[in-house]
C-alpha cells in the first residue's frame, strides 16, 4: 500500500517537473523572439520627427560645440552639497549660464519642508550638462562645495 502511494506521488512530481520545464522553454522562446519589449520605429515615424534615429542621438552627443545639431538629448544632473538656504530658483540661475534649463528643483524633506541639501536639474542639451559638470563640480555656492554629476535612476 505504501509503495503505490509513493509511486503516485513520484509520478505527480515528474509531471509537474515536465510541465514547468515546458513553461520555462515557452517563456525563453517568447523572450528571445521579437523585440523583447523594445519599440520599433517605422521610417515614417523617424522622418516625421516622432522618434530620434540612432544617428541623430549619437550626432547630438558627439557633435562639435560650434555645430548646430538636428536633435538634442537632454542631460539630467544631480547637484549635491547645496546649502540649506539654496532655493530651486537659485539652482536654476546657477545652471542657466550653461544652456537652457528645462527644470530645476531642490529636494525638500516632506515633514519639515526644509532642503535636504541636494537637487536635480535638467538641461535641454546633454553637451551643456557635460560642460556644467566640468565647470561646477567642486566649486563654491553660498559657502558650500558643490557635487555635480550625471543623475542616475535609483534602483527600487
Amino acid at each position: 500500500m505504501g509503495k503505490s502511494t509513493y509511486s503516485a506521488g513520484k509520478r505527480q512530481r515528474e509531471r509537474d517537473k515536465e510541465r514547468k520545464r515546458k513553461e520555462k522553454s515557452a517563456r525563453r522562446r517568447e523572450n528571445t523572439s521579437g523585440t523583447g519589449g523594445v519599440p520599433i520605429a517605422t521610417a515614417d515615424q523617424i522622418q516625421g520627427g516622432a522618434m530620434l534615429s540612432v544617428e541623430e542621438v549619437m550626432q547630438s552627443i558627439h557633435a562639435p560645440p560650434d555645430s548646430t545639431p538636428r536633435a538634442t538629448v537632454p542631460g539630467r544632473l544631480f547637484v549635491g552639497g547645496l546649502g540649506f538656504n539654496v532655493t530651486s530658483a537659485d539652482l536654476r540661475a546657477t545652471l542657466e549660464r550653461f544652456g537652457a534649463v528645462e527644470d530645476a528643483f531642490v529636494v525638500t524633506d516632506r515633514d519639515t519642508g526644509e532642503s535636504r541639501g541636494f537637487g536635480f536639474v535638467t538641461l535641454a542639451d546633454r553637451r551643456d550638462a557635460t560642460r556644467a559638470i566640468k565647470e561646477l563640480d567642486n566649486t563654491d555656492l553660498q559657502g558650500r562645495a558643490l557635487v555635480v554629476r550625471l543623475a542616475t535612476e535609483r534602483q527600487r
